[in-house]
């Protein structure tokens, strides 16, 4: 197993990976349940060179979707529940009820939703922080809720989404911003 920290706005991150790569936890500072170096770590930047360029990228605004192997293990619901989170999008909200039915959960088990939500080793890749209370506020992030506004804020989906509401993504322009062409004034005549 490896280990490396990268800097971020957020702190310190520290990655956790598996012999073969897969990236198996993210951490930020004083996380709740969040990994710690352990003995039998050996810290090694080379298996997280993808995830400190998607991730200084993400920061800048410049990507939208990680393109990384994910391995963090939990159980059969969790996984459910973490595969449910992998499919909301940048810049959008969701509610902890829509969670549970992506995950095939029935609504009732919103609270075993929040728990398997707030157990999610891989902060921000698996964007645990878009997910928001049925009546739209900010609702407890294992990573503190100023870094989720700021997370929520740096994709533009705002503070938060009107119940039940899936917000939709910010719309970027295609390119560089280009003058908007303006007609010549009208000819006088002498």
């Amino acid at each position: 197993m490896y280990f490396t920290s990268v800097d971020s706005p957020l702190g310190p991150l520290l990655l956790t990976a598996g012999p073969d790569g897969a990236l198996t936890s993210l951490s930020v500072p004083g996380q709740r349940g969040g990994r710690t170096v352990q003995d039998g770590l050996r810290r090694d930047r080379g298996p997280f060179r993808a995830a400190e360029e998607q991730l200084a990228a993400y920061f800048a605004a410049d990507l939208e979707e990680f393109r990384l192997e994910l391995r963090a293990e939990g159980t059969p619901f969790r996984m459910r529940v973490w595969a449910a989170l992998d499919s909301v999008p940048y810049g959008t909200t969701t509610t902890y009820g829509e969670i549970a039915a992506r995950a095939g959960a029935p609504r009732a088990a919103v609270r075993a939703v929040g728990g398997a939500v707030g157990a999610n080793p891989l902060l921000i890749v698996r964007p645990c922080h878009r997910v928001i209370g049925a009546d739209g506020s900010l609702t407890g992030y294992a990573g503190g809720l100023e870094r989720k506004v700021r997370l929520l804020t740096l994709e533009g989906a705002g503070a938060a989404a009107p119940a039940g509401a899936l917000r939709a993504p910010r719309s970027r322009p295609p390119g560089p911003s280009r003058p908007t062409p303006t007609a010549p004034p009208p000819a006088t005549r002498p």
